[in-house]
């Protein structure tokens, strides 16, 4: 696994366009700390301070910072595209081959790099989060700390679920451009169906069986935190109420999605002419 991993980290590292992308990939969760400092003035009466409306507090922090952080998961996309598309383009995928990797390795090689950068996004976001939350929280129990933490582990799955796809989708096209207008396709696909579904069928069915599709099952790990916030501000609007919490079978769908997604690029690798 290191082996691999090894491998494939010194290509992206000696490669100064991935090399810029990763670090930008990295350095943009830190713009959720300028969430907190946020202050709007309101039409000049008085100024409105993020950091002091409680939004910040734990566990809430986790929803907000890990929901924010994964809107910058396309900068790594482009480096995962990249990484297929720079392998047929450069001819380092054949030689590779030759010199003794197998088909099987060459992908383990892509998904242990997947894993490797989400993992370090995660374990950032982690960190800033946490120290978010011990600046503005009023609470500092460690059970009100930890209790909504699943949504670190939502988004950990989130971005290889992601990146998984990327992966297959470089595969398929082996072109990086081609790669991300195919997500884009993909996209408005599982609007289409769903507006057919609803159009056919109903809207409630139609929603249940979107939450299956790739794009929108990544999505649903960790739901839009605004409800949340306005809750919190208006207890009493029962009409606000809605499930934001992290599922374990949305996690297993995700997963499930990762692990074809992994099969489907290994299948095209092994069967296509190089």
């Amino acid at each position: 696994m290191l082996r691999l991993l090894n491998l494939e980290l010194q290509k992206l590292l000696l490669n100064r366009t991935s090399k810029t992308l990763i670090f930008i990939s990295f350095i943009l969760p830190f713009f959720v700390i300028l969430l907190s400092s946020f202050k709007i003035n309101v039409f000049g009466f008085f100024t409105l301070e993020l950091g002091e409306l409680g939004i910040f507090n734990f566990p809430m922090i986790w929803h907000i910072t890990t929901f924010f952080a994964s809107q910058f998961k396309f900068f790594f996309a482009i480096v995962v595209v990249s990484m297929i598309g720079n392998e047929y383009s450069n001819k380092t995928l054949k030689q590779n081959l030759i010199d003794g990797l197998s088909k099987k390795e060459f992908i383990l090689s892509k998904f242990y790099t997947i894993i490797f950068f989400s993992l370090v996004s995660t374990v950032l976001i982690t960190i800033i989060s946490f120290c978010i939350g011990m600046y503005y929280s009023s609470y500092n129990e460690a059970f009100i700390v930890l209790s909504e933490t699943k949504f670190l582990v939502a988004y950990f799955i989130k971005l290889v679920g992601f990146f998984s796809l990327c992966l297959f989708f470089g595969m398929l096209v082996k072109r990086s451009a081609f790669a991300l207008a195919f997500i884009f396709i993909l996209f408005i696909l599982e609007w289409l169906f769903f507006g057919l579904m609803a159009w056919k069928l109903n809207a409630e069915i139609a929603e249940k069986t979107q939450n299956f599709f790739p794009l929108k099952s990544m999505y649903k790990l960790i739901d839009q935190p605004f409800q949340r916030v306005v809750m919190t501000k208006f207890p009493d609007k029962a009409n606000l109420t809605y499930d934001y919490a992290v599922h374990w079978h949305e996690i297993t769908i995700v997963l499930g999605w990762t692990a074809l997604f992994i099969f489907l690029s290994y299948l095209l690798l092994k069967t296509r002419d190089l």
